[in-house]
């Protein structure tokens, strides 16, 4: 009598980790923790995108924005709700730890600083069922655009992004915010051609 085929997980096997519902749980969890310090804030980055319909890609962590002046607000917080918090090399951001899930509140966005307005023009938005202020399309699109580099130049991820929101985002603003960027220039010109968006109008 031959054996039967045993399974591959045992009985006390445990299941792959889920990194997707990973970061939306602690997304979650530091948009109420943010919520209670009652300072401005919005979520970024691709989880802010996956917010407006773009299908979930996430990255290795998940972003938030917040004003400079609020971040030992936030850090208290995020403490005191059980997530580890450190500085990181950089000077215009701190990180955080939870769940296995990296965090990063974030002060300026492509080396510019994050505003009240910016935070103003942030829409509620429902991530895996809990609202919290998410970057406005347009806003989002700026920030990807800005942070193009030489050493970092992925349309992959911005070109589903601009299929999603292309009828919520200005067009013409990013236009004439990057047109005399050549990495951001050359993302906008492909988007043209593959007729995503109308091509900007000529100069005279």
């Amino acid at each position: 009598m031959r054996d039967r085929p045993t399974s591959r997980a045992g009985a006390g096997a445990s299941l792959p980790h889920d990194h997707t519902q990973a970061i939306l749980e602690i997304t979650k969890q530091v948009a109420a923790l943010l919520k209670g310090t009652g300072k401005p804030f919005a979520l970024a980055g691709s989880v802010a995108a996956f917010a407006h319909g773009v299908p979930a890609h996430f990255q290795h962590d998940t972003d938030f924005c917040l004003r400079r002046a609020d971040a030992e607000t936030a850090v208290h917080a995020l403490e005191g709700g059980g997530i580890e918090m450190h500085e990181a090399s950089e000077d215009w951001l701190l990180k955080g730890r939870a769940g296995g899930e990296e965090i990063d509140l974030i002060f300026e966005l492509a080396r510019r600083p994050v505003s009240t307005e910016l935070l103003d023009r942030a829409e509620q938005r429902s991530v895996d069922s809990v609202w919290m202020p998410v970057l406005a399309p347009t806003d989002l699109m700026d920030s990807r655009l800005a942070a193009l580099t030489e050493h970092y130049c992925d349309f992959g991820d911005l070109l589903p992004m601009a299929r999603v929101l292309r009828e919520r985002i200005d067009w013409p603003q990013l236009h004439r915010a990057h047109g005399a960027t050549p990495l951001a220039d050359a993302f906008l010109y492909l988007l043209e051609r593959l007729d995503v968006i109308k091509p900007r109008e000529s100069t005279p």
